[in-house]
């Protein structure tokens, strides 16, 4: 059986360490070197596929890196916007026949918590998120958070309700951020992975949806997913729904 070679931007981190435990334990896959933060991009060797998760303020030169080079992402680094996303999609049609993939979150739950929120959103018109990671995380609010809040107001929207109502006056910064109109609250507490609420309420009634990841292990089955998928699917990919089915 022939191995497909992966590199890893972000190699020596916890989720790139994470990465090559699970990369070395395929049978149908391969590390072929790694590379961290100011370290040469040729560290990651002869790979078809390079996986980063490094920081938001590297992650794009190693897309303008790989991609020209012929080398597929499966990326899980945070803080894409719409401008970043488009220089992916000009790069990709510069390279026919690369692939990216970009998502906010790799674990299987994760995408599924999305996804039910989605479904709630038009039955309440109250919504918000809470966040919840380790304090090494470099953005505020989550690449999850964000996509979720996009997400419900996406559904909120079709469904043609208005604004979530908030008499809030003086907020001093209490409220959170907002995201396509849902407010989103971040914490940072050592003790924790990737954690997440959706809250819903009408009158008389809560929904919360949270998701859990206790171990980085979680967002394994996704990236390997993505690894193999990315070579067969040129152009940039948005999350790993398709992947697996949804």
């Amino acid at each position: 059986m022939s191995t497909l070679g992966v590199g890893i931007f972000g190699i020596g981190g916890k989720m790139g360490s994470e990465v090559r435990r699970a990369v070395t334990a395929a049978e149908d896959m391969e590390v072929t070197g790694g590379a961290d933060l100011g370290e040469p991009r040729e560290r990651i060797g002869d790979a078809a596929v390079a996986v980063d998760f490094t920081h938001p303020d590297a992650v794009m030169d190693n897309i303008e890196w790989c991609v020209p080079r012929g080398i597929n992402m499966v990326i899980g680094t945070t803080g894409f916007n719409e401008e970043r996303l488009a220089r992916v999609r000009e790069l990709c049609a510069a390279n026919p026949g690369v692939g990216v993939l970009v998502a906010s979150n790799f674990s299987i739950g994760a995408v599924l918590m999305m996804q039910f929120a989605a479904k709630a959103a038009p039955f309440y018109p109250s919504a918000e998120i809470v966040e919840l990671h380790h304090p090494n995380k470099a953005d505020a609010p989550s690449g999850t958070s964000a996509t979720t809040a996009g997400k419900i107001a996406a559904a909120r929207a079709a469904a043609g309700m208005g604004p979530v109502p908030d008499a809030t006056v003086h907020d001093a910064g209490a409220r959170g951020a907002v995201v396509d109109g849902i407010h989103i609250h971040g914490v940072r507490l050592q003790g924790l992975v990737a954690h997440q609420e959706v809250l819903f309420g009408t009158h008389g009634e809560t929904l919360t949806i949270r998701h859990d990841s206790f171990d980085r292990a979680s967002f394994m089955p996704g990236v390997l997913a993505g690894v193999w998928w990315v070579i067969d699917h040129p152009g940039l990919t948005e999350g790993i729904e398709t992947i697996i089915g949804l």
